[in-house]
């Protein structure tokens, strides 16, 4: 996947929040602060974690101000100790006070998923699996979601619906079968290039699906470990498989261990929860 963070969907989002939180004018911050009033400000990190989303931190400010100066003092996807300071912004006193909220919004949540995709990938290491993200991603953040996951050593799996055929259950359902769910893809597909993935529930599916053929990879779907295991030395192999379902930091190892070639997480994105970070004035000038 292509991160175009300077993107024009990416600088529309960071506006659309900035409309959001400012509206008509901040009032609190041009009631104290003249036009010309100066100021800088120290961005902490108040927990342990991944750093993402400097980049959109950065675009916040410059579309408040131009002559806004920011510094990155940690690279993208370090992993820093409470208490570091990893950035700061100088320049407008109106631009940094308004931006704050929306900057760190951005940093929060984007820092958030990174760690929490740096927490799946620690806890499998050794194992040979690859850990993946979803679909479950906030509406119209999925660049950044993804990209964030990405930071945290996590793979993506497809960006949407555009990229990869996954035949789920609802798909199985309505086309009849497994088999003929596969089939009528397969009838449609015009390129060789989009991989297809099919969901399954039993052992009876997963036969289903090895012996149909015309595949790339096969997904368990809320499988125990024990079953999985048994699934995954069936498919011999022969495609790609993936665990899906009911898995957490206390038992990914042990979905790991059983030789499935990846694992799809959705809480990296669904349920991250936001990196505590703080910014702190430390300049003024002299509000008059």
């Amino acid at each position: 996947m292509n991160y175009g963070l300077h993107d024009a969907s990416v600088i529309r989002l960071v506006q659309i929040a900035l409309h959001e939180d400012i509206g008509t004018g901040d009032i609190t911050s041009e009631s104290i602060f003249s036009e010309d009033s100066l100021a800088g400000a120290s961005v902490v990190v108040k927990q342990d974690g991944v750093i993402c989303g400097l980049r959109i931190a950065e675009l916040v400010f410059q579309d408040l101000s131009p002559d806004i100066n920011w510094q990155a003092f940690v690279a993208e996807g370090a992993v820093v100790k409470a208490g570091t300071v990893i950035g700061r912004v100088d320049g407008s006193s109106r631009a940094i006070l308004s931006g704050e909220r929306t900057a760190l919004n951005f940093l929060q949540r984007m820092s958030g998923v990174a760690t929490m995709a740096s927490r799946f990938v620690g806890a499998v290491e050794g194992t040979g699996v690859r850990i993946l993200d979803t679909r479950k991603t906030i509406p119209a953040w999925r660049i950044l979601d993804k990209y964030a996951a990405k930071v945290g050593g996590a793979e993506n799996h497809r960006v949407g619906l555009f990229d990869m055929v996954m035949i789920k259950d609802n798909h199985i359902a309505a086309a009849g079968s497994i088999r003929k769910a596969i089939r009528k893809c397969r009838e449609e597909l015009t390129s060789d290039r989009i991989k297809i993935e099919v969901e399954t529930q039993t052992f009876e599916d997963v036969w289903e699906a090895v012996e149909c053929g015309g595949i790339h990879r096969i997904m368990f779907d809320n499988f125990t470990p024990e079953r999985m295991k048994k699934a995954v030395e069936f498919v011999d192999k022969r495609y790609e498989t993936e665990a899906s379902g009911g898995i957490n930091l206390t038992n990914v190892r042990e979905y790991a261990e059983t030789g499935v070639d990846f694992i799809s997480i959705g809480a990296i994105t669904h349920s991250a929860p936001a990196l505590d970070i703080s910014m702190d004035i430390i300049v003024t000038k002299p509000v008059g």
